[in-house]
């Protein structure tokens, strides 16, 4: 009994932060995900977003092949930024999202929401943690 109760508090608890989460950011197609690193931004489906170490604040450096398996956060016309995400122009015109500054993308490899598996890839991939 208090397993169940412990665990209905913990997804109470995870799902406000999720909410609270997305009301001090307006609109932007990110959340907060629970995965074996902690809370991490996720998109609205769950799957882990990363940021690239080769990329520069307000640019992103990954297109073509690297695009097609770290697949850019799109924005979509008329998408608002709010607080810490922006939206960048990448090289093809196309709009991005990004968390501080730095473009943000979801990894091919991350099978199913919480996985983390692009974490650490090549030493330029990283999850973007959440305090």
């Amino acid at each position: 009994m208090n397993r169940s109760i412990t665990g209905a508090l913990f997804f109470s608890l995870l799902l406000t932060s999720a909410f609270l989460f997305a009301d001090m950011h307006g609109d932007t197609p990110v959340a907060v995900g629970e995965t074996s690193l902690g809370k991490v931004l996720t998109d609205q489906q769950g799957m882990t977003l990363y940021t690239f170490t080769r990329d520069s604040a307000g640019t992103s450096n990954c297109n073509d092949g690297c695009a097609a398996n770290w697949p850019p956060l799109m924005a979509e016309d008329g998408a608002m930024a709010a607080g810490d995400f922006s939206i960048i122009t990448r090289s093809d015109g196309s709009k991005q999202w990004a968390y501080k500054d730095m473009p943000l993308y979801t990894w091919v490899r991350d099978a199913e929401p919480g996985d983390v598996t692009g974490h650490e890839f090549n030493q330029v991939w990283f999850v973007v943690p959440i305090e």
